[in-house]
Protein backbone atom coordinates (compact mmCIF):
# COMPACT_ATOMS: atom_id res chain seq x y z
CA UNK A 1 0.00 0.00 0.00
CA UNK A 2 2.66 2.66 0.56
CA UNK A 3 4.46 1.42 -2.60
CA UNK A 4 0.96 2.54 -4.41
CA UNK A 5 0.68 5.50 -2.42
CA UNK A 6 4.20 6.87 -3.24
CA UNK A 7 3.89 5.99 -6.62
CA UNK A 8 0.43 8.08 -6.99
CA UNK A 9 2.69 10.28 -6.09
CA UNK A 10 2.19 11.04 -2.24
CA UNK A 11 5.13 12.92 -0.61
CA UNK A 12 7.80 10.12 1.44
CA UNK A 13 10.97 10.59 2.34
CA UNK A 14 13.72 8.54 3.68
CA UNK A 15 16.48 9.61 6.64
CA UNK A 16 19.36 7.82 7.51
CA UNK A 17 19.74 6.29 10.77
CA UNK A 18 21.87 7.03 13.13
CA UNK A 19 24.94 4.74 12.27
CA UNK A 20 24.75 5.17 8.64
CA UNK A 21 27.37 6.94 8.41
CA UNK A 22 30.01 5.31 5.19
CA UNK A 23 25.91 5.64 3.40
CA UNK A 24 26.14 9.52 4.16
CA UNK A 25 29.75 9.25 2.91
CA UNK A 26 28.60 6.93 -0.56
CA UNK A 27 25.98 9.05 -1.51
CA UNK A 28 28.21 12.47 -1.01
CA UNK A 29 30.91 10.67 -3.53
CA UNK A 30 28.39 10.05 -5.83
CA UNK A 31 29.87 6.62 -6.94
CA UNK A 32 28.22 3.53 -8.05
CA UNK A 33 27.53 0.57 -5.74
CA UNK A 34 26.02 -2.59 -5.43
CA UNK A 35 22.83 -2.22 -3.00
CA UNK A 36 21.67 -5.02 -1.18
CA UNK A 37 18.43 -5.16 0.66
CA UNK A 38 15.59 -7.55 2.38
CA UNK A 39 11.92 -8.54 1.78
CA UNK A 40 11.74 -6.37 4.99
CA UNK A 41 10.05 -3.23 6.17
CA UNK A 42 10.29 0.27 3.70
CA UNK A 43 12.96 -1.70 1.81
CA UNK A 44 11.12 -2.13 -1.29
CA UNK A 45 11.03 1.76 -1.86
CA UNK A 46 14.87 2.18 -1.11
CA UNK A 47 16.18 1.63 -4.56
CA UNK A 48 13.28 3.94 -6.15
CA UNK A 49 14.63 6.29 -3.41
CA UNK A 50 18.10 6.53 -4.02
CA UNK A 51 17.32 6.96 -7.65
CA UNK A 52 14.65 9.84 -7.68
CA UNK A 53 15.12 11.75 -4.63
CA UNK A 54 18.91 10.99 -4.63
CA UNK A 55 19.24 11.38 -8.57
CA UNK A 56 21.56 8.33 -8.30
CA UNK A 57 20.96 5.63 -11.45
CA UNK A 58 20.08 2.69 -10.12
CA UNK A 59 18.98 -0.32 -11.92
CA UNK A 60 16.94 -2.72 -9.55
CA UNK A 61 17.16 -6.47 -10.36
CA UNK A 62 13.39 -7.90 -10.08
CA UNK A 63 12.11 -10.99 -11.01
CA UNK A 64 9.10 -10.09 -13.29
CA UNK A 65 5.77 -11.06 -12.22
CA UNK A 66 2.06 -10.95 -13.53
CA UNK A 67 0.98 -8.54 -10.43
CA UNK A 68 3.73 -6.28 -9.34
CA UNK A 69 1.22 -3.23 -10.28
CA UNK A 70 3.05 -1.00 -7.78
CA UNK A 71 6.43 -2.02 -8.71
CA UNK A 72 5.53 -0.59 -12.34
CA UNK A 73 3.64 2.73 -11.25
CA UNK A 74 6.76 3.43 -9.10
CA UNK A 75 9.02 2.61 -12.42
CA UNK A 76 7.37 5.13 -14.09
CA UNK A 77 7.40 7.87 -11.54
CA UNK A 78 11.23 7.34 -11.05
CA UNK A 79 11.94 6.39 -14.60
CA UNK A 80 14.67 8.96 -15.53
CA UNK A 81 17.19 7.49 -12.72
CA UNK A 82 15.36 3.61 -12.56
CA UNK A 83 15.28 0.91 -14.08
CA UNK A 84 14.59 -3.10 -14.27
CA UNK A 85 16.84 -5.90 -14.97
CA UNK A 86 14.99 -9.01 -14.84
CA UNK A 87 16.19 -11.40 -13.24
CA UNK A 88 14.44 -14.49 -15.02
CA UNK A 89 15.28 -13.14 -18.05
CA UNK A 90 18.44 -15.53 -17.48
CA UNK A 91 20.07 -15.28 -20.97
CA UNK A 92 20.60 -11.48 -21.21
CA UNK A 93 21.24 -10.70 -17.49
CA UNK A 94 24.92 -10.92 -17.61
CA UNK A 95 24.81 -8.80 -20.14
CA UNK A 96 22.48 -6.79 -18.48
CA UNK A 97 24.87 -6.42 -15.49
CA UNK A 98 27.88 -5.03 -17.54
CA UNK A 99 25.51 -2.77 -19.39
CA UNK A 100 24.75 -0.72 -16.30
CA UNK A 101 27.99 -1.62 -14.60
CA UNK A 102 29.52 0.42 -17.82
CA UNK A 103 26.82 3.01 -17.59
CA UNK A 104 27.82 4.11 -13.55
CA UNK A 105 24.69 3.09 -12.49
CA UNK A 106 24.32 0.98 -9.15
CA UNK A 107 22.82 -2.29 -8.90
CA UNK A 108 19.99 -3.24 -6.50
CA UNK A 109 19.17 -6.31 -5.48
CA UNK A 110 17.44 -8.53 -2.59
CA UNK A 111 19.88 -10.24 -0.74
CA UNK A 112 17.50 -13.16 1.35
CA UNK A 113 15.38 -15.43 -0.93
CA UNK A 114 17.36 -17.86 -2.80
CA UNK A 115 15.40 -17.97 -6.42
CA UNK A 116 17.74 -17.04 -8.64
CA UNK A 117 21.17 -16.79 -6.86
CA UNK A 118 23.64 -18.01 -8.55
CA UNK A 119 26.40 -17.98 -5.34
CA UNK A 120 25.30 -18.98 -1.85
CA UNK A 121 26.30 -19.44 1.46
CA UNK A 122 25.53 -20.16 5.22
CA UNK A 123 25.04 -17.70 8.11
CA UNK A 124 23.58 -17.52 11.25
CA UNK A 125 19.72 -15.96 11.76
CA UNK A 126 16.84 -16.08 14.09
CA UNK A 127 18.44 -19.29 16.00
CA UNK A 128 20.04 -21.13 12.94
CA UNK A 129 22.26 -21.60 10.52
CA UNK A 130 20.77 -20.91 7.49
CA UNK A 131 21.70 -20.63 3.62
CA UNK A 132 21.28 -17.01 1.80
CA UNK A 133 22.33 -15.13 -1.34
CA UNK A 134 26.04 -14.77 -1.53
CA UNK A 135 26.27 -13.47 -5.44
CA UNK A 136 26.51 -9.86 -4.54
CA UNK A 137 29.99 -9.90 -2.61
CA UNK A 138 30.99 -12.49 -5.90
CA UNK A 139 29.92 -8.95 -7.97
CA UNK A 140 31.76 -6.77 -5.73
CA UNK A 141 34.85 -8.56 -6.85
CA UNK A 142 33.88 -9.00 -10.82
CA UNK A 143 32.85 -5.30 -11.02
CA UNK A 144 35.06 -3.51 -8.41
CA UNK A 145 32.11 -2.06 -6.95
CA UNK A 146 31.32 -1.53 -3.00
CA UNK A 147 28.30 -3.32 -1.29
CA UNK A 148 25.89 -1.51 0.61
CA UNK A 149 23.56 -3.44 2.47
CA UNK A 150 20.72 -1.51 3.88
CA UNK A 151 16.87 -1.82 4.87
CA UNK A 152 14.09 0.52 5.27
CA UNK A 153 11.83 0.94 8.00
CA UNK A 154 9.20 3.26 9.28
CA UNK A 155 9.93 6.62 11.00
CA UNK A 156 6.25 8.23 10.93
CA UNK A 157 3.26 9.10 8.51
CA UNK A 158 5.37 10.02 5.23
CA UNK A 159 8.72 9.38 6.05
CA UNK A 160 10.94 5.86 6.32
CA UNK A 161 14.59 5.37 8.00
CA UNK A 162 17.34 3.37 6.46
CA UNK A 163 19.20 1.27 8.60
CA UNK A 164 22.62 -0.02 6.85
CA UNK A 165 26.11 -1.58 7.71
CA UNK A 166 29.31 -0.15 6.67
CA UNK A 167 30.58 -0.13 3.35
CA UNK A 168 32.07 -3.28 1.89
CA UNK A 169 34.67 -2.08 -0.49
CA UNK A 170 37.07 -5.25 -2.12
CA UNK A 171 40.10 -5.16 -2.45
CA UNK A 172 40.76 -6.31 -5.67
CA UNK A 173 44.81 -6.94 -4.89
CA UNK A 174 43.78 -9.12 -2.12
CA UNK A 175 43.51 -12.99 -2.47
CA UNK A 176 39.77 -13.90 -3.86
CA UNK A 177 39.45 -16.51 -0.83
CA UNK A 178 40.43 -13.60 1.47
CA UNK A 179 37.94 -11.45 0.43
CA UNK A 180 35.09 -13.37 -0.14
CA UNK A 181 36.12 -14.27 3.97
CA UNK A 182 35.69 -10.93 5.05
CA UNK A 183 32.51 -10.54 3.08
CA UNK A 184 31.02 -13.16 4.72
CA UNK A 185 31.44 -11.48 7.99
CA UNK A 186 30.45 -8.48 6.54
CA UNK A 187 26.86 -10.01 5.61
CA UNK A 188 26.67 -11.97 9.01
CA UNK A 189 27.36 -8.54 10.71
CA UNK A 190 24.25 -6.85 9.06
CA UNK A 191 22.37 -9.88 9.38
CA UNK A 192 22.76 -9.43 13.35
CA UNK A 193 21.77 -6.36 12.67
CA UNK A 194 18.90 -7.50 11.03
CA UNK A 195 17.97 -9.42 13.37
CA UNK A 196 18.30 -7.11 16.02
CA UNK A 197 15.51 -4.99 14.53
CA UNK A 198 12.87 -7.92 13.64
CA UNK A 199 12.94 -9.21 17.81
CA UNK A 200 11.88 -5.15 18.95
CA UNK A 201 9.36 -5.13 15.87
CA UNK A 202 8.33 -8.89 14.12
CA UNK A 203 6.31 -7.56 11.54
CA UNK A 204 8.80 -5.91 9.81
CA UNK A 205 8.78 -9.23 8.52
CA UNK A 206 6.82 -9.52 5.62
CA UNK A 207 7.96 -12.46 3.48
CA UNK A 208 5.15 -15.03 3.15
CA UNK A 209 7.62 -17.73 2.81
CA UNK A 210 9.18 -20.25 4.78
CA UNK A 211 12.67 -18.83 6.62
CA UNK A 212 15.87 -19.67 4.79
CA UNK A 213 16.67 -23.62 4.65
CA UNK A 214 18.87 -24.31 7.45
CA UNK A 215 21.90 -25.55 6.27
CA UNK A 216 22.86 -29.50 6.43
CA UNK A 217 24.28 -30.46 9.81
CA UNK A 218 28.32 -29.75 9.90
CA UNK A 219 27.78 -26.42 7.61
CA UNK A 220 26.85 -24.17 10.79
CA UNK A 221 28.64 -20.86 9.25
CA UNK A 222 30.87 -22.14 6.40
CA UNK A 223 31.40 -19.93 3.75
CA UNK A 224 31.70 -23.25 1.27
CA UNK A 225 29.30 -22.41 -0.98
CA UNK A 226 25.74 -24.65 -1.07
CA UNK A 227 24.39 -25.31 -4.49
CA UNK A 228 21.33 -23.43 -5.38
CA UNK A 229 18.19 -24.75 -6.96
Amino acid sequence: MLELRVAAGQPHRCVLAAGAHDVRAWLAADQPALLGTFHLGHSDLAGFLFGGHEHRRVFMIRQRVGNSHETESLGVLFSDWVSFIWVNEADTLLFALKDAVAAGGSIAMKCDRLEFSAKTAVFIFLGAPRVFPFTIYHLALIFGLPVVLCVGTSAGPGESVLHAAPLFVPNLAAARSAELARGHAHFQAFLTQVETLLRAEPFLWFNFLPLNPVAPAGRSGTLEPVPSA
